[in-house]
């Protein structure tokens, strides 16, 4: 049976640490579906279709991720995908409690499905798309926290 984990997240936008992230998810799993969520409570700065671009062209040769919109509870896309993990990364202990809430919420909902989590590389443990939205809104350097495409786009819109 093939073990399959989603990955989900808004990725506005994707940074290298997620980038990083589902590489490496990709040694523990046999196939990772990332799911670009619509969250209307969020702001985005770049729309969904913008943010599955940057995922898939990222990801382009990478036989074992597929990327789709999420656009309903996490567990019932997961199941929808036959997905019996959902992947998250930790940077640090204020992602902890938060991580734990939704793990509990998910797995109350849907028990046989389990959340597994990632610390990031070293070098990516403080990313997140905040700050390199924050970064590219004061002009800063970010050719090593972004994939090409992602910067030239984030450049575009704060230009």
């Amino acid at each position: 049976m093939e073990k399959i984990a989603v990955y989900p997240g808004t990725f506005d936008p994707i940074t290298n640490g997620h980038t990083d992230l589902a590489k490496r998810g990709c040694k523990i799993f046999d196939k990772i579906i990332i799911a670009v969520a619509e969250n209307p409570q969020k702001n985005t700065l770049f729309s969904i279709t913008e943010r599955i671009d940057f995922v898939k062209n990222i990801f382009s040769d990478e036989k074992k991720i597929e990327v789709y919109p999420l656009n309903k509870l996490l567990v019932e896309f997961a199941k929808d995908h036959s997905a019996t993990v959902i992947l998250r990364g930790l940077r640090a202990v204020s992602d902890f409690e938060y991580e734990v809430q939704l793990a509990s919420m998910n797995r109350s909902m849907e028990p046989n499905i389990e959340s597994v989590f990632m610390s990031p590389a070293e070098k990516f443990g403080f990313l997140s798309s905040s700050i390199i939205k924050d970064i590219a809104r004061h002009g800063g350097k970010l050719e090593q926290f972004v994939h090409k495409n992602v910067l030239k786009a984030l450049r575009k819109k704060y230009s």
